[in-house]
């Protein structure tokens, strides 16, 4: 795409600036900063706006956003004080005012090393994560029924737009598409974004049906697509729950889809590997699924020591490591995590995700209450954090109340019924059975987990010492050896030697399950 302004000519394509026939060099950041006021004309945009589009959502100071903006002004012969091209409006944000012409522009030469196709609306430094919600459409028929789709598309707009990283355009823009036949090609070319999230909203009777599609704004293609069909209760429980699972769903299915288009990127950002460090964990929790993801995680930290997710990721696989009993040196990983998300939370305190695996560090190390606050904040923070819910519940298990864990965790399946890793909640409410010694209960569970994911060796050891402690030894050895040949590392001296607290509730019922482990033959170590 080309901008014609004064006797500037910007494309986006080549990205280069010209005034006449001559070349204004222009730093990428500069450059993107210009581009995205431009394309955004029609609006005011936030320093916010530009902090996830330039610098992708990672921290910077107000001063950095004024340098480049100052920049952006001298490369186009504006300035500060005459204001003739870019407006600053007091405590609202930023305008590009000058009279604009657009036309589409030439196949841009380097695109082939962008790994994008000729006809590309986004520059390489596009933000990862660029999508719009567009006004879901009412099917019912009802025009009383608009304030509901409505409704879903504003509070969606809003949820998606906590995912760290991402980039998501605002509801009014979004707004100025409703009702009009526009293909959704043009739409991520005139916005600018990678993916745009459409949907409908049926009422029948009785009974509430949303649809909703995932498309690659590029090439058209759907991405992805789900269906929510259920009777009306109160619309607003109804279209809260609808967008929280329609947003913890979009989270995990667009860190795949990034995942899987930086893997063809000869030349990968540090947000290219962090989403595919994430990848690997989603697969399951092995030891050497967790090696490949820390792996990625710390070149990505390499490439940007600011990328803030990279790094509450490594602290999450040591995190991983510890408590799934995957190493000797549980209390040492436990702390270089704790210490790691501490530092994070120092540069970005209401950084919901840290909180969050903050309290699993601090549950992994005996102070359980205080895990719990934690968790409770980061829902402060995120309503959506359905694992908030789930450690609370696998907190009461740590004191000993497994009978509670129940409820917590129904709160976290309806947050996120498919949820990426539901295997470790299913998991955790297996070993919450043995707690309260139903046992037939819990063989159930575990087996729930590993339908869900069979590449989580504690869940196979799990199932084997309930199955054990049931009387089918033959069976129990299976689940053994199949746990064994994800992680033969595992023994009933490492499952002992890393408790959680020392409630001796737990304590004692935990003995009980390693009893369990020794009859279905895991190597005593």
């Amino acid at each position: 795409m080309r901008y014609f302004f004064e006797d500037y000519s910007f494309d986006t394509d080549l990205r280069e600036l010209r005034r006449g026939p001559d070349v204004i060099r222009t730093t990428p950041q500069v450059f993107d900063l210009l581009g995205y006021l431009i394309r955004n004309r029609d609006r005011v945009v936030s320093k916010d706006n530009l902090v996830e589009w330039v610098w992708n959502g990672r921290i910077v100071s107000d001063a950095a956003v004024t340098t480049r903006l100052n920049a952006a002004r001298t490369v186009i012969g504006d300035c500060g004080e005459e204001q003739r091209l870019i407006k600053t409006l007091p405590r609202r944000g930023f305008r590009f005012i000058g009279s604009v012409r657009e036309t589409e522009g030439p196949a841009a030469p380097t695109g082939a090393e962008r790994g994008q196709g000729h006809d590309a609306p986004m520059s390489a430094s596009s933000p990862h994560l660029s999508i719009v919600v567009l006004p879901f459409a009412n099917l019912s028929g009802d025009p009383a029924q608009d304030y509901f789709a409505d409704g879903i598309t504003e509070s969606l707009t809003t949820d998606l737009s906590r995912i760290r990283g991402s980039f998501v355009i605002g509801r009014h823009t979004a707004f100025t598409y409703k009702g009009k036949p526009t293909s959704l090609r043009q739409i991520g070319q005139e916005l600018g974004v990678r993916y745009v999230l459409e949907g409908s909203v049926q009422r029948s009777g009785n009974r509430l049906r949303v649809n909703v599609q995932l498309v690659d704004a590029k090439i058209g293609a759907h991405l992805w697509a789900d269906r929510f069909d259920n009777p009306v209760a109160d619309l607003f429980d109804m279209q809260d729950e609808i967008v929280s699972r329609l947003a913890n769903t979009l989270n995990a299915e667009l860190t795949e889809q990034e995942a899987r288009r930086s893997e063809r990127s000869p030349h990968p950002s540090s947000m290219d590997l962090y989403f595919q460090g994430k990848t690997w964990l989603y697969k399951g929790w092995t030891p050497q699924y967790a090696a490949r993801a820390r792996g990625l995680f710390e070149r990505a930290v390499a490439l940007d020591p600011d990328n803030l997710e990279a790094t509450i990721w490594t602290a999450v696989v040591d995190l991983l490591v510890g408590v799934a009993h995957m190493s000797d040196d549980k209390a040492a990983l436990v702390t270089t995590a704790e210490a790691t998300l501490i530092k994070v939370l120092s540069i970005a305190p209401n950084h919901a995700v840290a909180h969050l695996y903050l309290a699993t560090a601090l549950m992994a190390s005996n102070r359980v209450a205080l895990g719990i606050a934690e968790c409770e904040r980061a829902l402060e923070l995120d309503r959506n954090l359905a694992e908030a819910h789930a450690q609370i519940g696998m907190g009461k298990f740590y004191i000993g109340r497994g009978a509670e864990i129940e409820p917590h965790m129904g709160e976290a399946f309806r947050l996120s019924p498919r949820d990426m890793f539901a295997f470790d909640w299913l998991m955790m409410i297996g070993f919450a059975k043995l707690q309260v010694m139903a046992d037939a209960e819990a063989v159930g569970w575990f087996r729930r987990s590993l339908e869900a994911n069979r590449n989580y060796p504690l869940a196979h050891f799990a199932l084997g010492a309930a199955l054990a402690l049931l009387g089918a030894r033959e069976e129990a050895r299976a689940a053994t050896k199949a746990g064994l040949a994800l992680d033969p590392t595992f023994t009933i001296r490492r499952y002992r030697l890393n408790p959680q607290s020392d409630d001796p509730t737990y304590l004692a019922k935990r003995e009980r399950v390693a009893e369990g482990l020794r009859m279905a033959g895991v190597p005593e170590g």
